[in-house]
């Protein structure tokens, strides 16, 4: 499966019963506020943050690479009385219909972006989607492998009659390709029968150093690079830290022949 289709069928409805916490929108509210207006959440899922950021009269839209996940967050939209532009598509392949003065990503998403080629395209949509004077916000993550003893015990939730399981099976964690895939199995519980859906979940992180490399590649200036435990400038040792990015001056691309 390719790993912009990760989150579909069964997965969405694990994914909002068994999430291990929920986006606080406050931080991209004052985002929005500070960079402008129209803004952008990259990776919506069901609609948390971005419904939060419509209700406090933000002019704030939503994409994500999953069908099942924009048709949630459209209904849940519909139910607090929302309307905003919700769209599917893979951020490596943006084509929306106008520029953003804020783009942000809500948590980590970018991470699932599988390798560095696939991060490059996505980074360089961005570009083409910001204003002239925008600014994108990036959060990044680097995991540490799962426990050994995690592996084959269910996270459970039970919705309604339905249980819901989530469990990792396997995982491999490569630091040179800077990747980590957990084979992953997702299981819907009814009176009727167990559905089952086999998932590799993969992480790829960056550095603050390879995600800069990334950027400049992209045509993008880095603004600040903020480890989140200490909210100073993050070092390369730093494992959650948020970038601030914006349009580097067309005079510094290259022309159509190269030169």
């Amino acid at each position: 499966m390719d790993p912009a289709d990760f989150y579909s069928g069964i997965v969405v409805d694990a994914y909002a019963k068994l999430k291990s916490s929920t986006f606080v929108a406050a931080p991209y509210i004052d985002f929005v506020r500070t960079h402008g207006e129209p803004g952008l959440e990259v990776g919506c899922g069901d609609g948390q943050p971005l419904l939060d950021l419509c209700e406090a009269g933000l002019d704030v839209e939503g994409v994500d690479s999953s069908m099942d996940m924009v048709v949630r967050a459209r209904e849940n939209a519909a139910e607090r009385g929302i309307r905003t532009g919700i769209y599917c598509q893979r951020v490596e392949g943006l084509r929306l219909p106008r520029r953003f003065a804020s783009i942000y990503f809500a948590g980590p998403t970018f991470n699932l972006l599988a390798d560095d080629t696939t991060a490059a395209r996505a980074l360089r949509a961005i570009r083409e989607h910001l204003t002239d004077d925008g600014a994108a916000l990036i959060p990044l993550w680097v995991p540490n492998p799962t426990p050994e003893n995690e592996f084959g015990v269910a996270r459970t939730a039970d919705d309604s009659g339905v249980q819901l399981r989530y469990t990792p099976l396997t995982e491999t964690y490569d630091e040179d390709q800077r990747t980590r895939t957990t084979s992953s199995r997702y299981e819907r519980v009814t009176p009727e029968g167990t559905e089952t859906a086999d998932r590799e979940w993969i992480i790829h992180w960056h550095t603050p150093g390879s995600f800069r490399e990334l950027c400049h590649d992209a045509y993008l200036e880095v603004v600040r690079i903020v480890d989140d435990h200490t909210d100073g400038p993050a070092s390369e040792a730093s494992v959650n830290f948020t970038a601030v990015v914006r349009r580097r001056s067309e005079d510094s691309q290259p022309t159509r022949n190269g030169k």
